[in-house]
């Protein structure tokens, strides 16, 4: 495959290829389990993203299950003191900082939503703390709309898989737009992460063991066990 090939032109290379490899990542970790959250409240999705920014699920989701049973709205939690959210909160990772910055998105929720958490990325980008991640994370989960959430799980499989060529999070979420079926954006984040957890880990990918050998060629692997 060329190194300059449009996206349009890995897709239609890489098509066969790359649905095998979603059938097999389905059936191993259960698609249906990515989708389960979807409806959830969009407010609860937003706060347990935030929360979970550098740190493992097993620490923010016993935190974000905390706050919401003492708050669970934007104006209740907007009137919790900083240190009582920290309280509830920790030990996330930088869970001061993080206890500020929700007072904080709770606040400009309220003061340009009326307390309601937006359902188009535009809108959710303009929230304070609130990246690409969080916000696709929000529409895909919360709102169940289509949308690709891009982690460093996604960006570094797909490309190892060679959906995509790419540098960065942003470009791959661009990138899997044009050559991932719309019907796969919202549950490819959560089948690439546990994935990434249990398989294709970072550093040294467990290769031997990967149930999509024959389907990777393993882009940008120097070390495998």
């Amino acid at each position: 495959m060329a190194v300059n090939a449009t996206p349009r032109a890995r897709a239609e290379r890489s098509g066969p290829r790359l649905a095998r490899a979603i059938r097999r990542l389905q059936r191993r970790y259960d698609a249906q389990r990515f989708l389960k959250a979807n409806g959830e409240s969009p407010f609860r999705v937003l706060v347990a993203c935030l929360l979970s920014l550098r740190t493992k699920d097993e620490v923010s989701f016993p935190a974000t299950q905390r706050l919401f049973a003492r708050a669970s709205t934007p104006e209740a939690m907007s009137r919790l003191e900083p240190t009582t959210i920290e309280k509830l909160i920790y030990p996330v990772g930088f869970y001061r900082t993080k206890a500020r910055r929700i007072r904080e998105l709770c606040r400009a929720l309220i003061r340009r939503y009326r307390g309601r958490v937006p359902d188009d990325l535009e809108s959710l980008l303009e929230l304070p703390g609130v990246g690409r991640k969080t916000a696709n994370l929000v529409l895909t989960l919360g709102y169940g709309k289509p949308g690709i959430c891009v982690d460093t799980h996604v960006h570094r499989i797909s490309n190892r898989l060679g959906w995509v060529r790419t540098r960065h999070p942003h470009a791959t979420e661009m990138a899997l737009r044009k050559v991932l079926p719309r019907r796969h954006w919202i549950a490819v984040n959560g089948l690439l992460v546990r994935h990434g957890q249990e398989i294709c880990k970072p550093l040294s990918p467990l290769c031997s063991r990967c149930f999509l050998q024959d389907l990777c060629p393993r882009r940008g692997v120097s070390r495998s066990r």
